[in-house]
């Protein structure tokens, strides 16, 4: 996204998008309009901001306020479905980089809380729970009356089909829920918000899986093939022929910035205690960069089946690597003083790269 400037009326405008665009559950022009309303929403009050050292490459932003991972539910079914992998595969572990070294300061994250007025709840500037995904059930869950078109299924597979869209929907609304309701101000809590968002989302996906095996072992080898070619078609429509270049592109190439070593020095003034403990945290972030750069294997794969199984193992690696950098971090963060803390959440807002 090339703004000049991101004003509140982007973002109002960003998001009444993101209420137009829905169709049977999909966004028209995705992975490119989330990508759009992501930036705009991430980038509010960022004034003379067309970019921040926290995007993905693809434009989107892993991190909106205190909201890891807009969008989440979409992006799982998006690579499932229609084989479209750009949204999903964009995480990794610059997300979790981003989770220790917040880009957003005190005043950035006042347009993300929410703020009682005239004993009404409302948002000031950017409403979270619309990046969170609506709750309208028309526009949640799987396409599938899509599905049916394409597979058209017997009155024993359409059953089927039905629970699989009961599931999707119940899916979509674990992962609405895991929305934050309030902001999280430092580096332990952030990591603590992106731990509990990809346990939704390995839950939603373990509640889907399983129902969309069954409806998919019950088809015919030709049904299987119009199911499967939904993605093909979809591929052709975008021609992005070269996705599975792509996807692995978006999840392996993606570094995050280089460790700040200077200014945690300059800033905190570490004792030895601190600063071994610091060496650990580094030390832990590299080993999880390097395990989800080496786990970034989408390829071509060809069955949503396949590609629901690939996207639980890849939430699974991101997982234990949020788990592994917090415990490291909440070790290191609980050596500091308040001064020493104060310190280390100014350092993200202020980088510029």
């Amino acid at each position: 996204m090339r703004n000049a400037s991101i004003r509140p009326s982007n973002v109002r405008n960003a998001l009444n998008l993101h209420s137009r665009v829905f169709r049977n559950g999909r966004l028209i022009g995705n992975p490119a309009a989330r990508a759009q309303i992501a930036a705009a929403a991430a980038l509010a009050g960022w004034h003379g901001a067309s970019s921040g050292w926290w995007q993905h490459a693809g434009g989107g932003y892993g991190w909106v306020g205190p909201l890891f991972w807009p969008f989440a539910y979409n992006d799982l079914y998006d690579y499932t479905i229609w084989g479209d992998g750009l949204g999903f595969w964009g995480y990794g572990y610059p997300d979790i980089y981003a989770g220790i070294f917040g880009p957003y300061g005190y005043d950035g994250l006042a347009t993300y809380a929410p703020q009682r007025g005239r004993g009404r709840r409302h948002a000031r500037g950017v409403a979270l729970d619309q990046l969170c995904g609506s709750d309208r059930r028309e526009i949640v869950g799987l396409p599938i009356d899509q599905i049916a078109e394409a597979v058209q299924p017997t009155e024993a597979q359409g059953a089927s089909l039905d629970v699989l869209g009961n599931a999707s929907i119940d899916a979509a609304g674990m992962i609405r829920a895991s929305c934050p309701t309030q902001v999280a101000a430092t580096a332990p809590g952030r990591l603590a918000a992106m731990q509990l968002r990809i346990e939704a989302m390995e839950k939603a996906v373990d509640l889907v899986q399983p129902a969309l095996e069954r409806f998919y072992g019950s088809l015919t080898d030709e049904q299987k093939a119009r199911f499967n070619a939904l993605a093909e078609d979809q591929r052709r429509a975008t021609a992005s022929g070269s996705a599975g270049a792509s996807l692995i592109q978006n999840c392996g190439a993606p570094v995050a910035p280089d460790w700040p070593g200077a200014d945690l020095e300059a800033r905190l003034h570490p004792n030895d205690t601190q600063r071994a403990a610091l060496q650990v945290l580094q030390d832990t972030s590299d080993k999880v960069s390097a395990s989800l750069k080496a786990a970034c294997q989408p390829g071509e794969v060809m069955t949503p089946p396949a590609r629901m199984a690939a996207v639980r193992k890849r939430l699974e690696i991101m997982l234990d690597g949020v788990k592994s950098v917090r415990a490291a971090l909440e070790d290191f963060y609980g050596t500091l003083n308040d001064e020493q803390k104060a310190q280390f959440e100014a350092i993200g807002p202020r980088r510029t790269s």
